[in-house]
């Protein structure tokens, strides 16, 4: 069942906000950092792959990976989570200077991993979902919110696996720095799947009257359990039959998921149709990781359809969703959200599918996928920019 939305003031909480609100909550910070790396980032990796730059440390596939896992992704991850488990415990999460402190060490480390400076690149990538996961259980712990600590481990196994990735750049393990990318892939996986599953439903039952989106726990059970035991497979770095049969299990499991949340009867509302759309992807991740094991198409298609079409899809929506609820604002994309929410659909499509069918487009496909992606998380950061930094509408601290 979905958490219901608390809004009592939590215990300790701060007084209200001054003019100047974008320390009052984790949400805004991080949604604002994440949407301006994204753009930017994506720009950067565009000219790297194009083969007009390079970086001294991690470059290349490496250095994207990184960053749109433990850089952008990670920090909307902690975005939500500070914002969320406020309401969940009924206590403060971090704000002011220790927000603030955080966000600085986010930014270190994405500068670092620029530089040659690679131990110093690898502590404070390490650092950041460790200092998280610290922070978000300070107060589940005092609340005895036991239904949530998952997420605490969550970012303990994020830290794990960026610091296996380091390690391996490194020399100091003998494996490679893929499998740490790998785990990371399934670890947010499995987190957008768990967070899909408390508010696609309720979003889509608030948002379009009589859509009668259900769950059944059988297949809840099933997709949740299949991510856990991918996680595990890739972890042990397991291939062939098995791990065809387990995201074939997987795929029908997530796809069974999402029909019973009446998608189609969202098409008139975009806040909510563009979560399913984003969750669509999850199913089609799975299916192409088993046509790639099976060697009919490359690995990378599957790739990004979890990443751009999965990820990118439901952090559009979710930090729309997120930053209007949590600053008063009505529930209600509009146009510029609209076109942001398109863009990101174009960057999947163009991405996974046209070096599907024309490899020989596969550098046009990726510098245009990265230029719809940088439109899209671009045109959010200018048009968050005042609603993340200003109070409430509605008065409210947060």
């Amino acid at each position: 069942m979905s958490q219901p939305i608390n809004l009592k003031e939590p215990r300790g909480a701060s007084p209200p906000t001054p003019s100047f609100a974008l320390w009052q909550l984790g949400f805004r910070p991080f949604y604002l950092l994440a949407s301006t790396f994204a753009a930017l980032s994506i720009a950067l990796w565009a000219l790297q792959f194009a083969g007009w730059l390079s970086t001294p440390y991690l470059s290349g596939p490496m250095w994207h990976a990184h960053e749109m896992l433990f850089g952008f992704t990670l920090a909307v991850v902690v975005g939500f989570l500070f914002t969320a488990g406020r309401n969940w415990s009924n206590r403060p999460t971090p704000t002011g200077a220790s927000l603030a402190a955080l966000a600085v060490l986010w930014v270190v480390a994405r500068v670092l991993v620029l530089t040659p400076f690679a131990w110093a690149a690898a502590a404070a990538n390490v650092a950041f979902p460790l200092a998280s996961a610290i922070a978000l259980a300070i107060p589940f712990i005092a609340a005895g919110n036991r239904r949530n600590y998952f997420f605490i481990g969550l970012l303990l196994l994020m830290a794990v696996a960026v610091g296996m990735v380091h390690l391996a750049q490194l020399g100091v393990v003998q494996m490679p720095a893929w499998v740490g990318i790998q785990m990371a892939l399934d670890v947010i996986l499995f987190i957008m799947a768990v967070m899909a599953g408390r508010v696609v439903p309720m979003f889509t039952n608030n948002g379009v009257p009589g859509a009668n989106a259900t769950r059944q726990p059988v297949v809840e059970k099933l997709a949740l359990g299949s991510v856990l035991a991918l996680l595990l497979a890739d972890g042990l770095q397991w291939h062939g039959p098995a791990l065809i049969v387990l995201v074939g299990i997987g795929a029908l499991a997530h796809l069974a998921r999402w029909v019973l949340w009446q998608p189609l009867k969202t098409s008139r509302t975009p806040i909510v149709w563009v979560l399913h759309i984003a969750y669509l992807w999850i199913p089609v991740h799975l299916v192409l990781r088993g046509m790639a094991e099976l060697g009919w198409v490359q690995p990378s298609a599957a790739t990004h359809a979890l990443t751009v079409g999965a990820i990118g899809g439901l952090i559009i929506g979710m930090m729309t969703r997120t930053a209007r609820g949590h600053t008063g604002r009505p529930l209600k994309a509009d146009r510029a959200e609209v076109f942001c929410y398109v863009l990101v659909l174009l960057a999947a499509l163009v991405r996974v599918f046209v070096p599907l069918v024309a490899p020989a487009q596969l550098v046009h496909a990726v510098l245009w996928s990265a230029a719809l992606w940088s439109g899209a998380f671009g045109l959010y950061a200018v048009r968050y920019w005042p609603v993340l930094t200003r109070p409430r509408l509605d008065g409210k601290p947060g």
